[in-house]
Order: C-alpha cells, then structure tokens, then sequence
C-alpha cells in the first residue's frame, strides 16, 4: 500500500512538473518569439500565467513580421498601447474550436473581436491557422495577422 501511494505521489509530481501554462505553451511552440517579447515588454507574462482559463488568439512570429519594424518597435516601446494590442488578442474563458460561433466576442482588452465562420474561422481579418494548443490554464488559437483594436 505504501509504494503504491509513493508511486501515485510521483506520477502526480511528474504530471505537475509537464504542466505548462499559456506563456510556457507559446515559448516551447517555438513560433511566437515576438508575441512572448511583446508580453515581456507590456508586463503581461504573470497575468498569462495566471489561473485563467484564458482563449488566447496568438499571432506567428510572421503575422508581427507583416507589421513594419519601426511601427513594431514603436509599439513595443509603447506599454499602454501595446497591452491594449495584446489584451484584444485575449477573451475570457477556454474556447475550443469546435465550441466558436461567428459573432462578436468581448476580449479582455474591452473591445470586441468579430468572429466569422464562413470558409474558414477568422478573427476581425485574421485567418486562425492552428487551433486547440491547449495549456493548464486555457487554449491557443494561432493567427496570421496581428489583430488591432478599433
């Protein structure tokens, strides 16, 4: 009975220590090296971390490439802005694929993000390239383009 707990202690402790959360999912991803400088740079990783759950709409590092370098450097030396530019790419709550509606969806930022279904899911006109990465603490959804508040 004894290593019976021990053993179940242990594949308890070695899930725990694959658990990863939305931040730590990004990076090991490999592809969203400016999205994970972005959220440094804003003051975001900690939130990210949080408890969540969180549906994150995840621009590639190709998708901040089709930005030009000096409105994207502008942007990541603008906090204020840049978390409102994050926050909108962020909606409350876990949504996997299967469970997204076309309609207006309120993101943490505030404003609204327009979700479309036809011939594919976009996100305003951002086409969702990945679906269901999921993390401990909520699901990744990967885009395009960066996606702007209006």
């Amino acid at each position: 009975m004894k290593k019976t707990l021990l053993a179940i202690a242990l594949a308890a402790t070695a899930v725990a220590a694959q658990a990863k959360d939305i931040v730590d999912t990004a990076v090991a991803a490999g592809s969203f090296k400016t999205l994970a400088t972005a959220l440094q740079a804003a003051g975001l990783i900690e939130t990210l971390k949080g408890k969540g759950p969180f549906t994150v709409f995840a621009p590639t590092d190709e998708a901040f490439a089709k930005i030009p370098k000096a409105d994207l450097d502008a942007l990541l030396k603008d906090k204020a802005k840049l978390t409102a530019v994050l926050t909108y790419h962020v909606v409350p709550g876990k949504v996997m694929a299967k469970d997204v509606k076309a309609g207006k969806v309120k993101t943490v930022q505030g404003g609204e993000l327009t979700v479309a279904t036809t011939g594919g899911v976009t996100v305003d006109n951002a086409k969702v390239v990945k679906t269901d990465i999921v993390a401990d603490n909520g699901v990744i959804h990967v885009i395009d383009s960066v996606v702007l508040p209006k």
